[in-house]
């Protein structure tokens, strides 16, 4: 009994990410009731190619989050909360935006075809609504991963990680745009609410004479 209190003590944190149950829900509930008045798009979209097989990289977002998680709640459990008030800070202003400002994409390209990555792309057509799509989650939490790791004590000096890191996060906000799911606009925007997220999360501690400390 002692040895099962100690493991829950060692890592309760990871109850914390019951959070994202919640944003699942209310993101769902604004799929189905938000009706969007505003089209996001720009005439670089229609110059941007349309490549199927970046739809593995799409997908690759949630393995991305959770490897992150797992990686910094064994090893960091400050680096862990800060990804995990990121990343839950970008839904859930996002999600404000969404309501505020109802968006939906152009027109998607129809995707013949029966091998794995036209599969991929009609699924996420076909169980994703339009609406909802500016700022991009997508990015903006791509982008939140790859801080939380590469701001990360124990990762410092492993440049590989922390390069094949930033290359999964550029292909995953690349992805976006690549399979038609989003517009550029959409990645201006998630990259812009990461920008602000990031200042308020990792540099404005920076400007007080004490660290706070999320190592609870």
């Amino acid at each position: 009994m002692k040895i099962n209190k100690s493991i829950y003590n060692e890592y309760k944190h990871f109850l914390t990410l019951t959070i994202f149950l919640v944003l699942i829900l209310w993101f769902v509930y604004l799929k189905k009731t938000i009706v969007p008045q505003h089209v996001m798009y720009s005439d670089l979209d229609s110059k941007i190619p349309f490549i199927k097989e970046f739809v593995l990289a799409y997908y690759f977002w949630f393995a991305y989050m959770a490897l992150g998680f797992l990686y910094l709640g064994l090893n960091s459990k400050n680096d862990f909360y800060k990804m995990l008030i990121f990343l839950s800070l970008s839904m859930s202003l996002s999600f404000i935006i969404f309501i505020i400002y109802p968006n939906e994409q152009f027109p998607r390209p129809v995707v013949p075809g029966k091998d794995i990555s036209s599969w991929l792309v009609n699924f996420i057509y076909n169980h994703d609504g339009t609406n909802n799509v500016f700022p991009s989650v997508h990015v903006c939490n791509s982008i939140g991963v790859y801080l939380a790791l590469d701001n990360c004590s124990r990762l410092k000096n492993n440049y590989f990680f922390r390069i094949l890191s930033f290359a999964i996060m550029l292909s995953i906000s690349a992805s976006t745009v690549l399979i038609k799911q989003h517009s550029i606009i959409d990645v201006g925007g998630g990259i812009a609410l990461a920008t602000i997220l990031y200042l308020g999360i990792y540099q404005a501690p920076k400007l007080f004479p004490r660290k706070i400390n999320l190592d609870i």
